[in-house]
């Protein structure tokens, strides 16, 4: 089978050979251009790369952060109201004055208990004009201020447990994203292949008919065919003219498309080269849906959702207690004339305050929103064990559907190979007179069935085989997870 195969391709690169814009791709060159340069492929990365650096942002933020808070500068210059102690009665007075601020502030999430620890530094001066000039430095040079919800909601745990697995849950995506990109590859590549050797039986078709036609003809002349026969010949070459142009027809549709999911440059001529060998391994059901369990984006993504849910049941519910907060800060502070000495001589500061929030009456709301919360992650919970179900069962039918197909491909091989001596033998005894038309027409039928079939069967056999590796992101030829690939990928990137 693989000297027929050989024989395919060496006719289909010499139909193609004059164009200068021909491009000879094997299926794996073909995979490798749509995964890097297709549409679909730059969706992909760049959704992978949202991904990426949302995770990086939250890793940033759970790093201490460093800020400055300031008033460069801010003047007035208007009426206020004031009281006239001596008259006992408020009067506006003019008043301008200048102020300026600043607080530098180092800061840090606390995970665990959902507080914020901070170290602080504040200047601040001020600056009065008019009948009292007066100015004033008020310098805290540190203090040390921890603020926590005592029986709140508490995001930053939440976080550390979904965040990551967003992540994992992108680059699952990514790959499974692009092992869809190759099944889609694989679809629009055999369209091709199939097209182009549809055409190339086209030409064969006319030229044979043609032929047999003359033969026709001269046989007719002496007798040796019936008219019927010869009239049979010549509908035999008009057919074979028709067929050649439908033929075209779909070469250039089948052309287009995949020039256009390669994302190659308009009127570029693609011959492709039909895979010579396919491996032959056996893939295990239970192996591959270990594989997907441990793989598939799915599974994240589910367990994702349901966290999703949780917090959500979580902070619905500790919003129908109260809730206490604390606030303390401990430093130094003082104020001065000159702004040395607002630094000398520091007077202790202490700040502690507590606030409580206590839900009286809301009619329900409240509990209303837990009610729902509740539900959706039952349903949540119910619809991922289903999902699931759906998938293990496509893994297993994926399976046994790979096992058959390659089971097919040798039986097409054979056939193929049986079909093309059967035509040419009869072809033979038919152009010495040994086999008539009805013979030639038949065996013609079969060969191009055969020849159908066997694409088909390829078709097949590799959609079967990257929709594996789509479900378990794992490749059983080569015996390594995707995720490896992707991880080695990253690195050099990097």
């Amino acid at each position: 089978m693989k000297k027929v195969i050989v024989i395919l391709n060496i006719i289909a690169i010499s139909t193609f050979s004059i164009l200068a814009q021909t491009k000879v791709f094997t299926l794996e060159q073909t995979i490798a251009i749509a995964s890097d340069s297709s549409l679909q492929a730059f969706v992909a990365k760049n959704l992978y790369l949202a991904s990426y650096w949302q995770y990086k942002s939250y890793q940033a933020a759970r790093l201490p952060s460093l800020s400055l808070i300031t008033t460069p500068i801010s003047y007035s210059n208007n009426f206020i109201k004031r009281y006239d102690s001596e008259q006992n009665i408020d009067v506006y007075r003019q008043q301008k004055s200048l102020y300026s601020s600043g607080n530098l502030a180092l800061s840090q999430n606390i995970d665990l208990t959902g507080g914020t620890f901070s170290v602080n530094s504040q200047l601040g001066f001020m600056k009065n004009y008019g009948e009292s000039n007066y100015k004033q430095f008020s310098a805290i040079p540190i203090s040390i201020t921890y603020q926590q919800a005592l029986f709140g909601y508490n995001s930053f745990k939440w976080d550390k447990k979904i965040e990551p697995l967003k992540y994992e849950t992108a680059k699952r995506n990514f790959l499974y994203k692009t092992e869809e990109i190759s099944i889609t590859c694989v679809q629009y590549f055999f369209d091709l292949a199939s097209a182009q050797v549809e055409h190339l039986r086209a030409i064969e078709n006319l030229t044979s008919a043609d032929t047999l036609y003359q033969i026709g003809q001269k046989r007719s002349e002496i007798a040796a065919i019936s008219k019927a026969e010869l009239l049979t010949l010549k509908l035999d070459a008009l057919n074979a003219r028709n067929s050649l142009i439908n033929a075209q027809t779909s070469l250039n549709k089948a052309m287009s498309a995949l020039v256009t999911f390669l994302n190659l440059e308009k009127g570029t001529e693609i011959k492709l080269l039909l895979p010579e060998k396919q491996s032959i391994f056996q893939v295990s059901a239970d192996f591959a849906l270990q594989q997907s369990m441990t793989n598939n984006p799915t599974y994240l993504e589910n367990k994702t959702g349901i966290m999703d849910a949780e917090k959500l049941v979580e902070k619905t519910s500790k919003e129908l207690r109260f809730d206490a907060s604390v606030y303390a800060s401990v430093g130094y502070n003082n104020v001065a004339e000159k702004l040395k000495l607002a630094y000398q001589n520091t007077l202790r500061q202490d700040i502690i305050s507590v606030g409580l929030n206590i839900p009286i009456l809301d009619w329900g709301v409240k509990k209303g929103r837990l009610n729902v919360a509740k539900n959706n992650l039952n349903v949540i919970k119910i619809s991922n064990k289903q999902e699931e179900i759906a998938l293990e069962q496509d893994v297993v039918n994926t399976v046994q559907n790979f096992s058959i197909q390659q089971e097919v491909i040798k039986s097409a091989e054979e056939a193929t190979k049986i079909a093309d001596l059967a035509y040419q033998a009869t072809r033979e005894r038919f152009i010495i007179g040994e086999n008539d038309i009805s013979a030639l027409t038949l065996s013609l039928n079969r060969q191009t069935e055969a020849r159908r079939n066997y694409i088909e069967a390829l078709k097949n056999y590799w959609l079967s085989y990257y929709k594996i590796r789509k479900l378990t992101l794992y490749d059983f030829e080569k015996q390594t997870s995707l995720l490896l690939s992707f991880d080695r990928l990253m690195k050099v990137r990097r």
